[in-house]
């Protein structure tokens, strides 16, 4: 089975890559700013609003791929300052529940568009 790329139309991106990539069971979704929809501006308020578009960005793409959130088995959260990582928790929290995948947050990472937060991410989804 080829690898299928998806790219939401609604959500900004470079064109150095595509949202996601479906690769037999799993969904690997490409690095994901806090950018408003249609545009390449990030949400206004810092890390905390830019945690929860990016999380609601890939909940956009992954519903293109036919999965969710809950299908999330790998994200990975990079911020620009680890000292926000609090604000960054809270909302990921809000966003994620109280049964999240596996997580790593990395910090001090400079970030496309002087980002606060950018986040990756792992899904399963095995084939019907």
């Amino acid at each position: 089975m080829k690898a299928r790329r998806v790219v939401v139309p609604t959500l900004a991106r470079l064109p150095a890559f595509c949202h996601a990539t479906v690769a037999g069971d799993f969904v690997f979704v490409s690095g994901t700013l806090g950018t408003l929809p249609d545009s390449m501006q990030l949400a206004p308020g810092g890390v905390g609003p830019e945690t929860t578009q990016a999380l609601g960005n890939i909940a956009e793409i992954l519903r293109a791929c036919g999965v969710g959130l809950d299908d999330l088995v790998k994200v990975n959260v990079f911020l620009a300052d680890m000292e926000r990582f609090a604000e960054m928790n809270a909302a990921y929290v809000d966003m994620m529940g109280d049964d999240p995948p596996a997580r790593i947050t990395v910090g001090k990472a400079g970030l496309a568009l002087g980002a606060a937060v950018e986040i990756d991410a792992i899904a399963y989804r095995p084939d019907a």
